[in-house]
């Protein structure tokens, strides 16, 4: 075999492990992730089919919900804004949802311009010390907590991180695990926090 021909079968090689373990992690990470007490919980966006929230965005509002009854937080922040196909931003679709569900409206606390996870977190870092809140609870897919955790980390967001896992939409559950491995490394890479 050429020089060549065996440096590149060296480096899918690496590629490869590189792959398979950060996948690992991240699925790790989100199995095992619990949540404590806070003082609110931040549910993330994830789509919305018009005004109403698209299956992966309600079962984290679902969980969400379960969090606030069983107390983990007097507080819920919705947050995301409003991206194609979509009538008002996530972050109104969740407040309906939650309003619908019986959360008072007063507990709900709406962050509405967010477009990506960075700036999920960034904003609704704002709206929290707006509110003196000073720790959260996060949900969302499983696949995306790692995520959600780096940059956290490097906003200085006080913050556990439960999960949500749908496995009857599996085919989506590994498309956004696969995705996931190279947007934590972009994280790794490229995100710098903003805490004071």
């Amino acid at each position: 075999m050429a020089r060549w021909a065996r440096v590149a079968v060296s480096l899918a090689i690496v590629d490869g492990i590189v792959i398979v373990g950060t996948a690992a992690w991240i699925s790790h990470f989100g199995a095992v992730a619990q949540p404590k007490p806070s003082d609110c919980i931040l549910i993330l966006g994830c789509g919305s089919y018009g005004s109403s929230p698209s299956p992966f965005l309600r079962d984290r509002l679902e969980r969400g919900l379960q969090l606030y009854r069983d107390g983990y937080g007097a507080k819920i922040i919705v947050s995301g804004g409003q991206g194609p196909g979509e009538t008002i931003t996530e972050a109104e679709a969740m407040q309906r949802y939650l309003v619908s569900k019986g959360v008072p409206p007063a507990d709900i606390i709406i962050e509405g311009r967010s477009t990506s996870t960075a700036t999920n977190l960034r904003y609704s870092l704002e709206k929290m010390r707006e509110h003196s809140l000073q720790s959260a609870v996060i949900v969302s897919n499983r696949f995306h907590l790692a995520r959600a955790a780096i940059l956290a980390t490097r906003l200085g967001l006080d913050a556990t991180f439960p999960g949500t896992y749908a496995p009857e939409y599996w085919a989506a559950e590994t498309a956004g695990l696969l995705r996931e491995v190279a947007a934590v490394w972009w994280a790794l890479a490229t995100v710098h926090g903003n805490s004071p």
